[in-house]
């Protein structure tokens, strides 16, 4: 979908607000996601980690993750395809095989990885949605945690599993879990788009949302 779509369609605006009061995947805001059983430990000393995380368009999973404590940077990007330096309209045509990503830089002292995927997972975007978020669809728009080390890895599936087990969502987690080959940093245009364009229909309604509920269910993360 083309992102001049995104802004001007007033039709697919509504058209979400339907499907969004009907959807059942999606854990109530008012229940608190549990934390992971299996984390890593936090860093004794400031450090940099680096998780790359797609979950539908990327200027709302930038926004939510900047405003995390312990996160350094947040970049907008493509990840998972094969075609080398791609472009926006590129990626946009579902044939590159890229998603739109966001490359989390964090400070392993400050936050762990379990409190990224919580915030992933409840704030960031809905993981049982396949291949699609609110009016954005194609395998562009698909979740995935995008690992930069086995360890990540091991600590992503064992929370996907618990998550999964305890049934936190009425339908089964759908993101997949895979190994970082190439990130591909985005257009400057799309970079910090949320906080440059806060007037911006599809921001307003889809995306500043996730900053007020990262507030409420995360204060002590909340930046």
């Amino acid at each position: 979908m083309k992102r001049s779509t995104k802004i001007t369609s007033v039709l697919l605006v509504l058209l979400f607000v339907s499907l969004a009061a009907t959807r059942r995947g999606s854990a109530s805001a008012a229940v608190a996601i549990p934390d992971p059983i299996t984390d890593e430990t936090r860093a004794e000393k400031k450090g940099h980690s680096t998780i790359v995380f797609a979950g539908g368009c990327f200027w709302g999973v930038q926004a939510v993750f900047e405003h995390v404590k312990g996160v350094s940077r947040a970049t907008s990007g493509y990840s998972g395809g094969t075609l080398k330096n791609p472009g926006y309209e590129e990626v946009s045509s579902g044939s590159t095989g890229h998603a739109e990503s966001v490359e989390v830089v964090y400070d392993p002292s400050k936050i762990t990885l379990g409190q990224l995927l919580k915030v992933f997972f409840s704030v960031a975007h809905d993981p049982t949605e396949l291949n699609r978020q609110g009016p954005d669809t194609g395998t562009q728009y698909r979740s995935a945690i995008f690992f930069t080390n086995p360890e990540q890895q091991r600590i992503a599936q064992a929370y996907v599993d618990q998550l999964n087990q305890s049934k936190f969502f009425s339908r089964p987690i759908v993101t997949q879990i895979v190994p970082e080959k190439a990130f591909y940093r985005a257009e400057e245009y799309h970079q910090d788009y949320a906080a440059q364009h806060p007037d911006n229909p599809y921001i307003a309604r889809f995306d500043l949302p996730k900053l007020k509920v990262l507030q409420q269910q995360f204060p002590d993360l909340y930046h």
